[in-house]
């Protein structure tokens, strides 16, 4: 199926609640993630005009909703991606949390559903279901949460779920429920999305193999008379050349041996996750070729699960880029990069000028503030004001 173009997109950053730090699969450069970080970073992609930030899930995070309601006072505009799994949450709660969030953060609420695919942390969490299975647990779900959110009484019986009389007695700001984000690269996922969410989420693999995945997913919807928006979960390394991003992309696997990558591709290699496979064999745990497409690096899937790619890049190169995945229908960017701070202020300085966003932000350069923007040079003069004068 032949997708529309995106003509303009939202840009959302990423909260690191598992760890951060300056090098990958090493304590070396370690940031301690406590609450105040999470505060800089989150406050840090609220000024600068991000669109939201995505939390994620999963027993190497701290918990999204904790998180999200902690940071909710701290911030202005910023919209919270909270990712939860369907199999750890009653329908009905996760209704009530959803409402509430949205009500007293002004309809700043953004849902990511994650069905979970590593069968070892599942368990741990107390889910003993088969691949499909999970994602019927999935659909029930969802057809339960939207329905309370839409209002009126619900009752449903299906395979896993059941409820009776149900009712949401505060509802919601958005109408008819907060956004729904979910990825999911098996044909079960496909038929979730197809069915029940808004934006449908893919990993970072090059443009042909995304427009692939995508196209399905969009027909699938279409012949249940729907439409999706769609999604893509990057990292990043943007520098002002070329050589100095690919130079801080080898910097940030410096640290890394080979044990380290066997060990966590025999950990990957164990999921059930069809995404996960799919990022895998992007780089089969290999070194040796990294660049998998025109600025797509796959260095960081060697001992990150989950997004395994970064654009790697000058500017001009990492907008263009972007504009490849707009052009196959991709309008939200959930990006990401180490450490998460620094690098969320450098995608923005960079590369927000050079494409097409949906939302406001911070223009550079550009504001009547007359403080301190750029330091004051020979302790007299403001920058630029030197080539003016000249």
């Amino acid at each position: 199926m032949s997708m529309t173009p995106a003509t303009d997109a939202n840009i959302l950053w990423f909260l690191p609640t598992h760890g951060d730090g300056r090098h990958l699969g090493s304590s070396v450069g370690g940031r301690e993630v406590t609450h105040d970080y999470l505060a800089q970073v989150a406050q840090t992609a609220d000024r600068l005009g991000y669109y939201g930030v995505l939390i994620p899930t999963g027993r190497s995070c701290e918990d999204s909703w904790v998180v999200a309601s902690s940071l909710l006072p701290l911030t202005k505009q910023l919209r919270f991606l909270i990712a939860f799994r369907p199999g750890l949450l009653n329908p009905s709660l996760a209704a009530r949390m959803a409402a509430t969030f949205d009500r007293l953060s002004g309809g700043r609420l953004l849902i990511n559903i994650v069905t979970g695919g590593d069968p070892s942390e599942n368990t741990g969490d107390g889910i003993f279901l088969e691949h499909d299975a999970r994602y019927e647990i999935t659909s029930e779900f969802l057809q339960i949460w939207k329905s309370l959110l839409a209002g009126g009484e619900v009752n449903f019986s299906g395979k896993h779920l059941r409820i009776d009389e149900g009712q949401l007695l505060f509802p919601g700001v958005q109408k008819p429920h907060p956004p729904l984000f979910f990825g999911g690269s098996s044909d079960a996922g496909i038929e979730v999305a197809a069915d029940l969410v808004d934006t449908y989420l893919t990993w970072g693999e090059p443009p042909g193999p995304v427009a692939e995945k995508l196209g399905r997913a969009a027909a699938a919807a279409e012949r249940r008379g729907r439409k999706l928006s769609f999604g893509i979960r990057l990292h990043v390394i943007v520098r002002e050349t070329a050589k100095q991003a690919w130079e801080a992309a080898e910097d940030l696997i410096r640290h890394v041996d080979d044990e380290t990558i066997a060990r966590a591709q025999k950990r990957f290699s164990a999921m059930d996750s069809v995404g996960q496979r799919r990022m895998a064999a992007l780089h089969n745990g290999s070194r040796d070729k990294l660049e998998i497409s025109p600025n797509l690096w796959a260095g960081v899937g060697l001992v990150r699960g989950g997004a395994g790619t970064a654009l790697v890049g000058d500017p001009d190169q990492v907008a263009a880029r972007m504009k490849e995945y707009m052009e196959i229908g991709i309008d939200h960017f959930i990006l990401s990069g180490y450490p998460h701070l620094e690098e969320a202020y450098r995608f923005a300085e960079l590369v927000f000028p050079r494409l097409p966003v949906r939302h406001s932000y911070t223009k550079f350069g550009t504001s009547g503030h007359r403080g301190p923007f750029g330091e004051t040079v020979g302790n007299f003069f403001r920058p630029g004001e030197a080539r003016a004068a000249g």
